[in-house]
């Protein structure tokens, strides 16, 4: 099933967009909003763009909402949407992560799509609720991997899937930032603040980066993890959830693989990177230069793929 706008919304049948989360002082939610100009598919036209009411109809102002479709909760959104004959067809979720779930929930129960950000849930048990109620709905529940989209991480997917590699025996993947080095959540910096309690994140590097580093690398070599041993560390002193993992890896054919995510490493702004190596050659791959794929048959010069 794919997201389409329905043939009578508009003569250019745009999809139309809604948004939970992205108001003022948000990050994600801009970046949903400029992507979807360029993608040229989406009308953006509704919103509950705050937990705070005052703040999404000023949010929603200042983005050129009708007053009638700037709403001060996901829940009145996704009821008074569904009625309209021109509400949203889907809602992009780009709150912080303790909103997720429950505001999937209702726009899914209202069959609205939706187009959620990472991580899925903060618990196991939350996207096992989730997981049910889809099975129930036809709807599209589209989880923000966006990394994936990359040409080169296309070609190095369909390389793996091909044998090129062959049997994948090592799967290196690491995600550093280093913007969490000091301890800004107590400045009150807003992007801080929310990742850093757990209440609101569920998790700290993660469940904000490794998620990221997690599904390349299985996306990539189409392994399934099998277990896991992770050590996870709070190295600012007083931070609630980690903001340092490493994690080894072992999947169920019998690769071994290693995972780290930090946002306390100095000199990494967003340093994601994977590297996957068979018994025939291994890839490396790093998101800086996105267009770049290196490649090295085993025994033979490493080489250079990039776009045509």
């Amino acid at each position: 099933m794919a997201i389409e706008g329905r043939s009578d919304a508009k003569q250019d049948g745009r999809i139309r967009l809604g948004m939970v989360g992205g108001g003022q002082g948000a990050f994600i939610g801009a970046v949903h909003r400029l992507a979807a100009r360029m993608d040229d598919q989406y009308e953006f036209i509704a919103g509950a763009l705050s937990s705070s009411p005052e703040r999404s109809r000023a949010s929603g102002a200042e983005l050129g909402l009708a007053p009638d479709r700037i709403y001060a909760d996901y829940r009145e959104m996704a009821k008074a949407e569904a009625k309209r004959e021109d509400g949203i067809e889907v809602v992009a979720i780009v709150t912080p992560n303790n909103v997720h779930v429950p505001a999937a929930k209702a726009f899914i129960e209202a069959g609205i799509h939706v187009i959620c950000d990472k991580p899925l849930a903060l618990t196991l048990k939350e996207a096992k609720s989730l997981e049910a109620l889809l099975k129930r709905k036809n709807v599209v529940f589209a989880l923000t991997h966006n990394y994936s989209g990359y040409p080169m991480i296309r070609q190095a997917r369909d390389m793996v899937a091909k044998g090129e590699l062959g049997p994948i025996r090592l799967v290196q993947a690491e995600y550093p930032q280093d913007w969490l080095t000091e301890d800004i959540e107590k400045s009150g910096q807003k992007q801080a603040a929310w990742r850093t309690d757990p209440k609101q994140s569920g998790g700290g590097a993660i469940g904000d980066i490794g998620t990221h580093a997690y599904q390349l690398a299985c996306f990539v070599s189409g392994l399934t993890l099998d277990e896991l041993s992770a050590d996870m560390t709070s190295f600012v002193k007083g931070r609630k959830v980690d903001d340092n993992v490493n994690a080894m890896l072992r999947f169920k054919n019998g690769a071994r693989g290693m995972l780290w995510a930090s946002q306390v490493a100095p000199g990494n702004e967003n340093g994601l990177r994977l590297r996957v190596y068979g018994t025939k050659g291994g890839i490396d791959w790093t998101q800086a230069d996105p267009n770049y794929l290196w490649f090295t048959p085993f025994g033979h010069e490493k080489r250079l793929i990039t776009r045509g």
